[in-house]
Parts: structure tokens; C-alpha cells; sequence
């Protein structure tokens, strides 16, 4: 099969953005939606079905289809102050395989009006998932500060970020030589470039780079929630077996 190119984001995409930013009605995206068709959502499917053929080289275990991983352009504005019914930017996330969507770590990019951003990591992770990322990295603190410490990442990303407890959550001691990681309650590392960036020859690449480059950080993340899912479909197994045999 012969790996598909990705063509580039065009111009007309980002400009659509732009407008729609000032004109975030029903009355104008109905007017202009064939230009959204064309220039934004199918652009994006394929960077993300080009990706998906990429993975396979540097981490396969990564879910990549417009299915999956675009995002709509509708807003839910059930529950928020904001009635804009469309997002102004245009976004895919990439998970682990093996879980959902939005569970575990992943990769993420959105193109906005006002940025490019790309980068990925655990957000708002499961109560029970953030405690065993934690113990994770109070375990093997070594191997983490090796990985967010590494030139590579270091040269990319810096470091990572994301929201944080005041002091060592319970069950920690203040001491613990990961004890500025365990404060964190996402692990996040990103990088944001000018929005014109997106229309560039060299966007690809740096979308492709910027993943490859955090790869040991997701999947260390990943790796006690993906031992806990095993677990759980063990003994889910081993109950199934036992029932049919009553």
C-alpha cells in the first residue's frame, strides 16, 4: 500500500478560522460550510490518516482515524456561559489504543486564529489513574526524571507543566525525591508556534517530531493505567469462565 502524503493545512483553512471567530453564528458557518468541508475538516482528516501510517514507525500503539481522533467543530453549550455554537479552532487527539478516547495519555494539536499548539500528555485523569501515575513516579522516579530530563526533551518541550496540588498529596512524603512531580495533577508537555505555521511547509514535520519526541513520556504514564486495564479484564475473564461454569 503506498503511504498517503499529507498535502498541508491550506490557507483558506486558517482565514476560515479567523472569520469564523468573528462571525460564530448558525446563519454565517450554513452560508460558508462548504469552505469548512473543504479547507479545515477534510485537511485535518488527512493529517490524521497520515499520521496513522507514521505511528506505525514510531509508536504503533497509538490510535490515529478521523473517527477517533478529530474533534467536531459544534460546541456543547449545554452547560457552559458561552452560547458561540462553534469551536474557532479545529482539533485532533491521538490516545493509546487500548483505551478510550480520553483516558491514559495521548497526543493532542489544535490550529487556532491565534496559535498553533501541539503536544500531549495525562489531562484530567481518573482519580484512581492519577493515584497510580503518582506511585508510578514515586517508584521509578529515576527512569521519569531520566526521560523529562533528557536533552531531547528538555530541547523541546523544557519540561512539562499542568495544574498542581499546593504540597505532596497524602500518602507521600514531603521528602520523596520525586516530590515536585507528585504535586502535578496533569502531566503535560506542549509546544505553541504562530498560527502561520500551520500553512507552512515544515508543519508536518514538526507535528511528526513533537510526538516522536514525547513518546517515552507517554508511555510511562500509560504504563500503570494499562497494567490496571489488563488486571481488570483478567478477573473480568476468570468471573465470566466461573459464571458459565455454575
Amino acid at each position: 500500500m503506498t503511504k498517503r502524503a499529507f498535502s498541508g493545512f491550506p490557507k483558506e483553512g486558517l482565514q476560515f478560522l479567523r472569520l469564523l471567530k468573528r462571525h460564530n453564528n448558525r446563519e454565517w458557518f450554513q452560508d460558508h460550510k462548504t469552505i469548512y468541508e473543504q479547507y479545515v475538516k477534510q485537511p485535518m482528516f488527512g493529517l490524521i490518516e497520515t499520521l496513522a501510517a507514521d505511528f506505525q514507525l514510531f509508536a504503533p500503539e497509538m490510535a490515529a482515524s478521523p473517527k477517533i481522533s478529530a474533534y467536531p467543530i459544534y460546541r456543547d453549550t449545554r452547560f457552559s456561559k458561552n452560547k458561540s455554537p462553534y469551536k474557532t479552532h479545529v482539533a485532533a487527539v491521538f490516545p493509546h489504543s487500548r483505551l478510550g478516547k480520553h483516558d491514559g495519555a495521548g497526543f493532542y494539536l489544535h490550529i487556532a486564529p491565534s496559535e498553533v499548539f501541539i503536544g500531549g500528555g495525562l489531562y484530567m485523569p481518573f482519580p484512581e489513574d492519577l493515584r497510580r501515575v503518582r506511585q508510578h513516579i514515586a517508584d521509578e522516579h529515576q527512569a521519569f526524571a531520566k526521560i523529562i530530563g533528557s536533552r531531547q526533551f528538555q530541547k523541546l518541550f523544557g519540561g512539562i507543566t499542568g495544574e498542581q496540588l499546593s504540597r505532596v498529596p497524602r500518602g507521600f512524603s514531603a521528602t520523596h525525591p520525586a516530590a515536585e512531580y507528585l504535586r502535578y495533577k496533569n502531566f503535560l508537555a506542549s509546544r505553541d508556534f504562530a498560527p502561520e505555521v500551520a500553512v507552512s511547509p515544515r508543519f508536518y514535520k514538526l507535528v511528526v517530531q513533537t510526538f516522536e519526541g514525547m513518546v517515552p513520556f507517554i508511555r510511562f504514564l500509560n504504563e500503570p493505567i494499562l497494567a490496571e486495564r489488563r488486571m481488570q479484564e483478567r478477573r473480568d475473564a476468570f468471573l465470566s469462565t466461573v459464571r458459565s461454569t455454575v
